[in-house]
């Protein structure tokens, strides 16, 4: 095991809110604290949905800062991880060309036929290994090419959300791989862009840099930044892996010996998958729509992107903007206390990807399907939370047969797990033990990573071993997986 200690900040940003995150490694375990936290959400400006970067740049001034004057200046790196395929372009200039807009945007709309008028969707899938999202990188591009944007003519580098906040701390331009991987415009043999793709798709090649790997050091802080915050103008900042899930995953706290495990980013997105060696893409595959991205250490997320929490965060919302006072507690409370398996959604429904009002949806859904349709809180959440574990339960057993095995045990990473409700369904929907935590598995990842580029740490698997040290895990069996089979052969 590395001997080195260190000092890192990681920033990590998810749909809703992003946080700085002080990590002490002591050559044994993490330790971390909170700096800073703030929200993330876009804004919708002459019609269209966007990201407020100037805003978030100012988040992460104030988050620099606050660790500079009331933790530490001196700081051994500094990490940024996003989410996935958004992206800002920037002009010959050096200067971003606008806001990077929001991936719920509707600007994807019909991306999917003009994709594959150009390449077939076999061929689509087959060329990158990724997931059909209306939001994928590709089709948001293609949607610029498909209108001829103007923007399109004076772009000169594509900058993915957390190469672009590090290229406003350093100055420097990179891709890194983990984020790239989520594109559908990387080869996932090669790990380099698809050439092929890209033309047949008529996008600017001279938009996309070289790719880089997780713990490659973009550079040190812009001397105006280290002189507004007080951090060390030495300080590097180093690219983890900055897709979110890609910093997750790497935190799972697993061993060489364990038997075959899956894993369950929970948050606003649930991302279910296995750790691979190599890509999965097969036929099989194909027809149940599951992606191949990029993880630490030439590993492979092989997983399916499903509506997550963001169902109860927006019934959440509707329910403020009603005038109810409400926290996630006692909607999951009221969840417990009402009655199980009243009626499923279907979580492949589109309509639940950006809806105005998402409580009266998910009662249309159930009338749609002539199930008795939610009427208070608790059985609107509890509707939602069965359908997710439902989902899980199917996604876990079909990736299963695609990859010719029995998931063991089932590990739940991410801000999910504090929601005790749905771990319980989902340890018995999909008959296997969960492992739940590290709640902070993405910025513990994050900080990893940091810790393995500066020497700290040796290895993807001495990584796993000082998180497993640090923060404790819960294992929930499952207890009545008798009832979950009954609701599923209905379905």
């Amino acid at each position: 095991m590395g001997e080195r200690t260190g000092r890192y900040l990681a920033f990590d940003l998810g749909a809703e809110s992003g946080r700085a995150i002080l990590g002490t490694y002591d050559g044994h375990t993490f330790t971390l604290q909170e700096i800073h936290r703030f929200r993330t959400e876009g804004l919708i400006m002459l019609g269209v949905r966007q990201w407020d970067l100037a805003r978030i740049y100012e988040e992460f001034i104030t988050a620099l800062r606050r660790c500079a004057q009331e933790f530490t200046p001196e700081l051994d790196a500094i990490g940024i991880d996003t989410w996935g395929v958004d992206f800002g372009l920037i002009g010959q200039d050096g200067q971003l060309v606008g806001n990077p807009i929001h991936y719920r945007d509707s600007r994807t709309e019909g991306m999917f036929d003009a994709a594959f008028r150009k390449v077939p969707r076999a061929d689509l899938y087959r060329a990158s290994g990724i997931q059909f999202l209306p939001f994928n990188t590709s089709f948001q591009l293609l949607s610029l090419v498909e209108r001829e944007a103007a923007v399109l003519q004076i772009a000169d580098k594509l900058l993915l959300m957390p190469d672009l906040l590090a290229y406003l701390l350093t100055g420097k331009m990179v891709c890194e791989y983990t984020n790239a991987s989520t594109t559908q415009l990387l080869d996932p043999h090669t790990r380099t862009w698809n050439e092929d793709l890209i033309a047949r798709l008529g996008i600017p090649r001279h938009l996309f840099l070289p790719i880089v790997a997780p713990g490659h050091a973009i550079g040190t802080l812009l001397p105006a930044v280290a002189a507004l915050t007080g951090i060390g103008a030495s300080t590097p900042v180093i690219a983890p892996a900055t897709h979110d899930t890609g910093s997750a995953v790497a935190a799972v706290p697993v061993t060489g010996a364990d038997q075959p495990w899956a894993y369950l980013s929970s948050g606003t997105w649930s991302l279910l998958g296995a750790e691979l060696a190599q890509p999965c893409i097969t036929e099989e595959s194909l027809q149940l729509d599951f992606t191949n991205e990029g993880g630490v250490q030439g590993t492979i997320r092989f997983l399916k992107n499903i509506f997550g929490l963001w169902l109860v965060q927006e019934c959440r919302r509707t329910w403020e903007r009603e005038g109810q006072t409400v926290d996630y507690e006692t909607m999951t409370r009221e969840a417990r206390e009402s009655a199980a398996f009243r009626s499923i959604i279907d979580l492949d429904d589109p309509r639940l990807f950006a809806p105005e009002n998402m409580p009266a949806l998910i009662q249309t859904l159930c009338r749609e399907r002539q199930q008795p349709a939610p009427e208070t809180r608790g059985q609107i959440v509890r509707c939602a939370l069965e359908s997710l574990a439902l989902k899980y339960r199917k996604t876990l057993r079909d990736m299963d047969r695609v990859l010719g095995r029995r998931t063991e045990k089932l590990h739940i990473i991410g801000g999910g797990v504090q929601n005790r409700l749905l771990c319980e369904m989902t340890a018995n929907a999909c008959g296997v033990p969960v492992i739940t935590g590290p709640v902070e598995a993405t910025v513990l990842g994050n900080l990893g990573v940091q810790a393995m580029a500066t020497g700290a740490i040796g290895s993807l698997a001495e990584m796993r071993a000082a998180i497993a040290r640090s923060f404790a895990t819960e294992r929930i069996e499952p207890t009545d997986s008798a009832a979950w089979d009954a609701v599923a052969g209905r379905l």
